[in-house]
């Protein structure tokens, strides 16, 4: 299928991507890598009215670690993520180049941008998970300055942001260390989306949990580091979500995978 028809417009700045933005109106997007928006307007899911390349604006692609924990510019891809060498990155946030290896094929990862991703809002995001996870901070540009958005209430729900139609997100800023993170999930084919994924962040010392986050859940502060600690954490978060049936599995089969990914990467965690 074809896209409806649409105007195409390239930004070179920052300040004329968020121009261009509030002259077209609400129905305008922006254009990234266009791995997610592009087939969508190719099936005439999405049928935006005019389309903000913003591809060719210098300085949004690093990864920069520092005091302050890590920054990720917006076009940066999750190929350049997930090969990155930089000791600081691997360190506190190795989590970010492992999970970057689930996300599609290398063609995806090649093009498709970390930014874009955050925007998008997709559930099935392995980088939205983490930035919930993480604490993540989105800094996002309009013709009002720039405002600094929690991951947790910047993503509001299926490809639901908040930001507004002449925003743009230019950064995404992990503030705290991450080291004992870890994101594990099962798709039926490599590239494929999970079937159901998990993240865990623990913070363990002298073989006790002190601290853990499993994806949005907490619970386990006080237990031994144990497989039954483990598998009881695992039961809890799958207690706790009622996924869809669909042609890839029933709702009980995803609650009992969520059990056993969430066990999964907390055992990953503590021996890390």
């Amino acid at each position: 299928m074809k896209p409806a028809p649409f105007a195409y417009h390239r930004a070179h700045s920052v300040a004329e991507a968020v121009a261009l933005l509030a002259e077209l109106g609400d129905e305008a997007k922006i254009l990234a890598g266009g791995l997610s928006l592009v087939p969508m307007m190719n099936f005439r899911l999405a049928r935006p009215s005019a389309l903000v390349d913003v591809t060719r604006i210098p300085g949004l692609s690093y990864l920069r670690p520092g005091p302050d924990g890590l920054r990720i510019g917006a076009l940066t891809t999750h190929r350049a993520i997930e090969t990155t060498a930089d000791p600081a990155v691997l360190a506190d946030f190795g989590v970010l180049p492992r999970a970057a290896r689930w996300i599609g094929h290398y063609p995806i990862r090649s093009r498709g941008t970390f930014g874009g991703s955050i925007a998008h809002a997709d559930p099935a995001s392995e980088w939205c998970l983490l930035a919930v996870l993480l604490g993540a901070q989105v800094v996002l540009d309009g013709p009002g300055g720039r405002r600094t958005v929690p991951a947790a209430e910047f993503l509001q729900g299926y490809y639901t942001t908040d930001a507004a139609p002449d925003e743009m997100i230019t950064e995404v800023w992990f503030p705290r260390p991450a080291g004992r993170a870890v994101l594990t999930e099962f798709a039926q084919r490599a590239g494929d989306f999970a079937i159901v994924a998990a993240a865990v962040l623990a913070d363990i010392a002298d073989g006790t949990v002190r601290s853990a986050g499993v994806v949005a859940t907490a619970g386990l502060a006080g237990q031994p580091t144990t497989a039954e600690t483990w598998r009881a954490a695992g039961e809890l978060a799958a207690a706790q979500v009622e996924p869809p049936s669909d042609t890839h599995g029933s709702g009980e089969y995803r609650k009992r995978l969520t059990a056993t990914l969430v066990s999964r990467a907390l055992a990953q965690a503590a021996g890390a």
